[in-house]
């Protein structure tokens, strides 16, 4: 993470600056490098979570969203939503404070971002010199009265060479009424990047998480979905690996796939084989790599090992179930319907046990001889901890990977004791987050795809615009196996 933090002393009240900057959409009137600029969608300039979509001088398109402003603090932060150069998670806050003995204003800016590791020190230049230090500059002229006023344009600006697209874009935290389908634009692709028709959208629960707000990955006024498949269109400079025409797909940060266009960058896409198409690819990406991880780094299954698998007629808890076996584990699965509990044993578990049964942890412990499952794998979370915990056996492993149910909110550890149970909390970040990465987990899936240790099956198909009713089929637990959105 590259954080650059900087101040300077304006010679104006406080009040005076605050004017300047409260405005949210009034940079291209004092910061020299911007050209023109318009809030998205009409919004009121100093509503929290409005984009501001703008061009610079030399015609790159940037899009930017308000995270917060107060007028107490005299500060706002802001998010890049969209960029020419890689700028991943970068956010910024200017803060103002009035120095007492003068009348004058200490203004200070910070920013942090993370850089492709070969250009970190070309962009945080950039960042420190190229926009904080020269807005330091244009601002203190703008307050002395020597920035004359730019021309506004009336229209939004297009980005330089960019092409119209559609996206789910999140209005707010909430539930599936929060998602609406909006007109965006993708701008030609930069350095190292492709720009992708996709074909196919993965749906995965994290995309659940982001939309409620449990993870804030995607801001308000940011693009859901982290997996999708689809076509090469063109490639940015120093792209040689790919060209358009290319069938490619990915599964990893940042969010923004729930769109019918994108740029990624190029090295963290994997080239799809002839045997995959894109909508089982869109299907088993994210879910298949998450498997790989669980199965061979969180816990690394054995032959002979008992597992019980939580879930186990969803798109992970089939993958899972199925290469488990296929490594030579006795897998039990648990699932909510005794139709999905057929599901799970096609998927390859021994046995298949409905939830919520009182008894569930005795059933497991007479099914593996009083000892216990070696390792839990629990999608679910806050429903099915103690269960979890209680069906192991000494020095077993709960694997809790997600929370369908909720958090599983603060508890004490002294309740492992009594097995020796080892906690794991995997982030699927932390699995994917570099080309290394995702070329290793996409490898054995690749591997275990061709070995007919995973299938790829068939996933429930949802056009884009019922993104609605595909998350509340997922959160109702209405589905079996994959979901997938259709541009």
């Amino acid at each position: 993470m590259a954080r650059i933090r900087r101040s300077t002393v304006i010679a104006a009240p406080i009040d005076r600056v605050w004017a300047i900057l409260r405005d949210f959409n009034g940079h291209d009137r004092w910061h020299p490098a911007v050209e023109r600029s318009e809030v998205e969608f009409g919004e009121p300039s100093d509503k929290v979570g409005c984009i501001r979509h703008f061009q610079l001088r030399d015609g790159a398109m940037l899009r930017e969203q308000l995270l917060s402003l107060s007028d107490r603090d005299h500060s706002f932060r802001y998010f890049i939503v969209e960029a020419p150069v890689p700028l991943r998670n970068y956010v910024a806050e200017m803060r103002l404070s009035p120095v007492s003995s003068d009348g004058s204003t200490f203004c200070e800016w910070r920013a942090e971002f993370e850089p492709p590791p070969a250009e970190r020190d070309p962009l945080t230049r950039f960042v420190r010199e190229e926009i904080i230090d020269a807005g330091f500059e244009a601002l203190r002229r703008a307050v002395s009265g020597e920035a004359a006023p730019q021309a506004r344009s009336a229209a939004p600006p297009r980005p330089h060479g960019g092409r119209d697209a559609v996206a789910v874009v999140l209005a707010r935290w909430g539930g599936p009424e929060a998602m609406e389908l909006r007109p965006i634009q993708v701008a030609d692709p930069g350095a190292g990047e492709v720009r992708i028709r996709q074909t196919a959208i993965g749906l995965n629960f994290i995309d659940v998480y982001c939309r409620r707000g449990s993870f804030t990955m995607v801001p308000p006024g940011g693009v859901l979905g982290m997996e999708a498949a689809g076509v090469v269109e063109s490639v940015g400079p120093g792209v040689s690996a790919l060209k358009p025409g290319d069938r490619v797909a990915y599964a990893c940060a940042p969010p923004g796939a729930y769109a019918n266009l994108r740029n990624m960058r190029a090295d963290m896409l994997v080239r799809l084989p002839s045997s995959l198409s894109d909508v089982k690819a869109a299907a088993l990406m994210l879910k298949g790599m998450t498997a790989s991880f669980l199965l061979h780094d969180v816990y690394a299954v054995k032959p002979g090992d008992h597992i019980l698998v939580h879930a186990a007629a969803g798109g992970v808890g089939q993958i899972l179930c199925r290469w488990a076996k296929a490594i030579g584990a006795r897998v039990i699965g648990v699932t909510s319907t005794e139709a999905k509990a057929e599901a799970a044993r096609r998927a390859g578990c021994d046995e298949a046990l409905l939830a919520g049964r009182p008894d569930l942890a005795e059933e497991v412990r007479r099914l593996t001889g009083e000892r216990g499952v070696d390792v839990v794998y629990d999608a679910v979370g806050a429903d099915t901890f103690e269960t979890s915990i209680a069906c192991l056996a000494p020095r077993g492993h709960l694997v809790s990977f997600g929370q369908a149910s909720g958090d599983v909110g603060s508890r004490s550890i002294d309740a492992l004791a009594n097995r020796s149970v080892t906690l794991s909390r995997p982030n699927y970040g932390h699995y994917t987050d570099t080309a290394d990465k995702i070329g290793l987990q996409s490898r054995r899936l690749f591997e275990a795809l061709a070995s007919g240790a995973v299938v790829a099956d068939q996933p429930r198909l949802y056009p884009l615009p019922d993104v609605r009713r595909a998350h509340a089929d997922l959160e109702g637990r209405a589905t079996v196996g994959s979901l997938v959105l259709i541009p």
